[in-house]
């Protein structure tokens, strides 16, 4: 019982960080859009963020968690 618990508060935290990570890409990507000369260091703040996404989207695909199953 307290496992499922604990596997549940982590997968509450995946999701909670995934949905954060995902408004953090989607903004660095509107001020390189309203930017008239985006700096290199704008992209790769962009291309980091947008790596971390992906890999919890990876990990939360593999840890077959669906943010249906979370919603609270």
């Amino acid at each position: 019982m307290n496992r499922k618990k604990k596997k549940r508060e982590v997968d509450e935290q995946l999701l909670d960080a995934i949905v954060e990570m995902e408004s953090s890409w989607k903004q660095i990507q509107e001020i390189i859009e309203k930017s008239i000369e985006p700096t290199e260091e704008i992209f790769y703040m962009q291309n980091l963020t947008r790596a971390n996404y992906l890999f919890l989207l990876r990990e939360a695909k593999w840890r077959k968690i669906s943010a249906i199953r979370y919603n609270k």
